[in-house]
C-alpha cells in the first residue's frame, strides 16, 4: 500500500490477533475478570456509602477509587470483548482517541487519588488527635474533587497533542487497546514534542505525587519507629499495606509505559505491562483493600442482617 497517500480514518487493534485461536477461552476469561472487577468495586463503594461506621475519611477515598476502578476498566474491556467475539479490531478516529482520552484521566485521577490517601494515612498516623479535624468533610471533598478535575485536564492535554498529529502510514495499532505510545509510533510525522510533552507533563505529575507520598510514608515510618510497643507498632503499620501495595504496581507499571522515549517501545514488552495496569490493577485493588479488611467485612454483615449504626458523616 502506498502510505505517502493514506489517510486514516479508523485504527485496526490487531493486540488479540494471537489469542484468535482461543478467542473462547479469552473471552471467558477477560469476560469473568471484567464482571468480577466492576462488581467487586461497585460492591465496595455500595458497602461504604450504606455502613455510617464507615463514613471516614479513609474510606471516602476508598469509595473514589472503587468508583473510578469500574470506570477505569470499563474503558478498555467491552472494546475488547467485542474484538474477540468479532474478529475485527476496527475502531473509529474519534472512538480511538476518546479511548485514550478516558483512560488517560483513570490513570491520572488515580495518581492524584493515592495520593490524597497517602495524605490521609501521614494526618491518621502522625496526627491522630486532630485527625478528624484537619481530614473534615470539606477537606475530603475538596481532595477528591480536585484529583477528578486534575486528572481530566491532564488527559485533555495529552489527547490534544497527539490529535493534532497525521496519521497517513499504517492505521494498525499493535496492542489491545488505543494509548498514546502505540499511536505516536504510527504518526508520520516528528513525533519528539509529543514525547518530550508525555515526559514533562506526565513525569511532573508522577514525580509530584510520588515525591510527596514518598515524603508522607518518610514521616509515616519515623512516627511508626517511635512507637514503643510492638502491637502498636504494628497495628499503625497494617494501615498502611494496603494502600503501599496499591501504589506500588499502580506506580511501577504506569511509570514504565509512560515515563520514558517511544524510541524504547516494545511491543511485547509494553502490552504485557499494559495488561498489569488497565485491568488487573483495577481487579486487585477490592482484594488488596477489603479481603483482609475487618470493618468491610464487619460492614457486609452488619447490611445483610439489616443491622445500622446512628453516626453520622463526615465531621465538618
Amino acid at each position: 500500500m502506498d502510505w505517502e497517500n493514506f489517510t486514516v480514518t479508523e485504527f485496526i487493534l490487531s493486540g488479540l490477533k494471537d489469542f484468535q485461536d482461543f478467542r473462547i477461552v479469552f473471552f471467558v476469561l477477560f469476560l469473568n475478570i471484567y464482571l468480577v472487577t466492576v462488581l467487586g468495586n461497585m460492591t465496595t463503594a455500595l458497602i461504604i456509602c450504606l455502613d455510617p461506621l464507615l463514613h471516614t475519611p479513609m474510606y471516602f477515598f476508598l469509595c473514589n477509587l472503587s468508583l473510578l476502578d469500574a470506570c477505569y476498566i470499563s474503558v478498555t474491556m467491552p472494546k475488547m470483548l467485542h474484538d474477540l467475539v468479532s474478529e475485527n479490531g476496527a475502531i473509529s478516529f474519534p472512538g480511538c482517541f476518546s479511548q485514550v482520552c478516558c483512560l488517560l484521566s483513570s490513570v491520572g485521577v488515580e495518581f492524584f487519588l493515592l495520593t490524597a490517601m497517602a495524605y490521609d494515612r501521614y494526618v491518621a498516623i502522625c496526627n491522630p488527635l486532630r485527625y478528624m479535624v484537619v481530614m473534615n468533610h470539606t477537606v475530603c471533598t475538596m481532595l477528591a474533587t480536585a484529583s477528578w478535575l486534575c486528572g481530566f485536564f491532564n488527559s485533555l492535554i495529552q489527547t490534544a497533542l497527539v490529535w493534532r498529529l497525521p496519521f497517513c502510514r499504517s492505521n494498525i495499532i499493535h496492542h489491545f487497546f488505543c494509548d498514546i505510545p502505540p499511536l505516536l509510533v504510527l504518526a508520520c510525522t516528528d513525533t519528539y514534542p509529543n514525547e518530550l510533552a508525555m515526559l514533562l507533563v506526565g513525569g511532573v505529575v508522577g514525580f509530584t505525587c510520588s515525591l510527596f507520598t514518598i515524603v508522607s510514608y518518610g514521616y509515616i515510618l519515623s512516627t511508626i519507629l517511635r512507637i514503643p510497643s510492638k502491637v502498636g507498632k504494628r497495628r499503625a503499620f497494617s494501615t498502611c499495606v494496603s494502600h503501599l501495595s496499591a501504589v506500588t504496581i499502580f506506580y511501577g507499571t504506569v511509570f514504565f509505559i509512560y515515563v520514558r522515549p517511544t524510541s524504547s517501545y516494545s511491543q511485547d514488552a509494553d502490552s504485557l505491562i499494559s495488561m498489569v495496569y488497565a485491568l488487573l490493577t483495577p481487579l486487585l485493588n477490592p482484594v488488596i483493600y477489603c479481603l483482609r479488611n475487618k470493618e468491610v467485612k464487619g460492614a457486609l454483615s452488619r447490611i445483610l442482617r439489616g443491622k445500622t449504626y446512628n453516626k453520622g458523616m463526615l465531621t465538618s
